[in-house]
């Protein structure tokens, strides 16, 4: 079917979010309007989604290329991690300075779980996020938000016998980012599945209930199927939410199936 995606609009040679939410809504309409006709629902996004303008650069044009004969292609397939790497406190991303962090501090809880709803136990997840304000703890990041010297902004944990993990850690700013004019990213925060061997990395996106960003954001909106996109929001749960403490959300990720998590594609 022929795309109905208008051309790309500039004011001046500047996206803006107005050219941005014209797209979007073409490629959901595109998407609709094939699911009328029959079409599957997309769990996935398209590799290229122009409204993401970074992904027209970074999408693989090329089938993937199995990596053989090295002697030490065994590192590929064997974790180096163990559960004595990991310790109780590297899931506490609040507890990893002497000072508290400032921001909202948040209990986020969930299980790691198969087509089928197995649990998937003794699985590495790791986090990085942004901080309070909206800034990440690295030199690339260039947002003028103030650092804070008590929060790095990464963590792991294993997953238990029954699927489980639990994080402690602070709700992150939204910040700019220069897919197009006045584009802002909203809070999330990034997880990592390292699997059973590394190449089977998964990479995705956790965000959080009733962000008034989610609209607007391309990464967000890529993922045109309003179900799958729903998957990657986390509910808000008062039963983790700990008195005096911290607030409570649920997320819970699915490795494949119909209720998979979209995950991001790993294109090295």
């Amino acid at each position: 079917m022929a795309s109905a995606r208008p051309p790309i609009s500039t004011r001046s040679g500047v996206t803006t979010q107005a050219d941005i939410d014209r797209e979007l809504a073409a490629a959901r309409a595109e998407y609709e309007a094939a699911r009328a006709e029959g079409a599957p629902a997309a769990h996935h996004p398209p590799r290229d989604f122009p409204p993401y303008r970074s992904s027209a650069l970074r999408h693989p044009r090329q089938p993937l290329v199995a990596v053989q004969g090295d002697p030490e292609t065994v590192e590929l397939s064997a974790p180096v991690f163990g559960v004595t790497d990991v310790t109780d406190t590297d899931g506490d991303l609040t507890a990893q300075h002497p000072g508290e962090p400032l921001g909202e501090r948040i209990t986020v809880s969930g299980r790691l779980l198969d087509r089928r709803g197995r649990p998937v136990r003794g699985q590495l997840i790791e986090v990085w996020q942004a901080n309070a304000a909206g800034r990440y703890a690295h030199l690339r990041d260039r947002h003028p938000a103030p650092l804070d010297p008590n929060f790095t902004g990464v963590g792991r944990v294993l997953t238990g016998d029954d699927g489980s993990y639990t994080l402690t850690t602070i709700k992150p700013g939204a910040y700019p980012w220069r897919n197009h004019e006045n584009a802002w990213r909203p809070a999330h925060i990034h997880f990592s599945v390292f699997g059973a061997a590394f190449t089977q990395r998964l990479v995705t996106q956790m965000y959080f209930p009733g962000d008034p960003l989610f609209r607007y954001d391309p990464i967000l909106q890529s993922v045109t199927d309003e179900a799958a996109r729903q998957r990657l929001v986390a509910a808000y749960d008062p039963a983790l939410s700990r008195p005096e403490w911290s607030l409570g959300y649920r997320w819970d990720i699915v490795l494949d199936g119909p209720s998979a998590t979209w995950h991001e594609e790993d294109h090295g």
